[in-house]
């Protein structure tokens, strides 16, 4: 190929030698420019690799001289982050969490750091924006099973619902009805019509007149005489249209039938206090939180 090099007379560039249908390809040289950035590039990845992790081994990476890792400059980073969050962190602990909403600055930052949790640890079930799913309660409304109030949200979080192995999990349980055979089945849906017709669902029925005397044996001392729910035992209120796993025929008379029995998490195990105390005021900050009740006063009996 070398003998076939020849000088280009219109350009003055040497050809490299071979040809194709009588198009040469001409060997014109790199411009100095760009020779001296492939260059200094050669020269930074060998500093580089020399400063930094670079080449992987059997059973690590070499260190570089620096001593420079990704990991290293992350919990730095991390534990500046913490620390800067230290004096308000310690706050929020030590305030009394019905308190913490009149300190506008500790509110929006519990506000903020419960949002975090929050979307790590709850938004599996509950959704991202806590709009809750089939048997996942909303957390946006006022329709709340074991009450709506901070203090009743934060109990809720510490403990669970129905969890094992912690002793003050909120615990209840419905009767399965149709299958423990405590109902039958035509009993069944005389109970599910009168569910239906109190929640505003289907009109008076003698199916409803006949589920309203059964409802009244068997469900009432949970769910109240009227249907209203009972927070105390974690008994929803069956007279409006907010339904947990569905108010439908066919959901109703499975939920009468065989029960539910929804588990959450006890959060104080997994969740440190402060963690825990910033979820309850970011869920009770969402839209259905309501007010702590006022203690009941206090009853003076007269001396005979």
């Amino acid at each position: 190929m070398a003998d076939n090099k020849r000088i280009d007379q219109a350009t003055g560039t040497s050809t490299v030698g071979h040809e194709w249908d009588g198009i040469e390809e001409l060997d014109t040289p790199m411009p100095r420019w760009w020779l001296y950035i492939f260059y200094a590039c050669i020269v930074f990845a060998i500093g580089y690799c020399i400063a930094y992790p670079a080449w992987p081994l059997l059973t690590r990476g070499t260190p570089g001289v620096l001593g420079w890792t990704s990991k290293g400059q992350l919990e730095a980073e991390l534990a500046a982050d913490q620390k800067a969050k230290a004096a308000t962190l310690a706050a929020i602990d030590r305030l009394p969490i019905e308190e913490i909403e009149k300190n506008p600055t500790l509110m929006h930052a519990a506000i903020d750091g419960g949002r975090a949790a929050f979307r790590i640890n709850c938004s599996a079930c509950h959704g991202s924006g806590a709009a809750g799913s089939k048997g996942y309660p909303n957390l946006n409304d006022d329709d709340w099973l074991w009450g709506g109030d901070i203090k009743s949200i934060q109990q809720t979080l510490l403990d669970g619902v129905r969890f094992p192995g912690d002793d003050n999990t909120r615990m209840s349980q419905m009767p399965a009805f149709g299958k423990d055979e405590i109902l039958k089945a035509d009993e069944v849906q005389d109970v599910v019509s009168y569910v239906r017709f109190i929640s505003h669902q289907e009109a008076a029925s003698p199916s409803a007149k006949r589920g309203s005397a059964i409802f009244a044996n068997n469900c009432a001392v949970c769910h109240g005489p009227n249907g209203g729910g009972n927070r105390t035992v974690g008994a929803p209120n069956l007279t409006d249209k907010i339904w947990l796993y569905g108010g439908d025929r066919d959901t109703l008379t499975q939920t009468v039938t065989n029960a539910r029995y929804g588990i959450m998490p006890a959060w104080g195990q997994k969740l440190d206090p402060v963690t825990l105390k910033m979820v309850a005021v970011y869920v009770h900050s969402l839209g259905g939180g309501e007010a702590i009740p006022a203690a009941a006063p206090a009853t003076t009996v007269a001396a005979k």
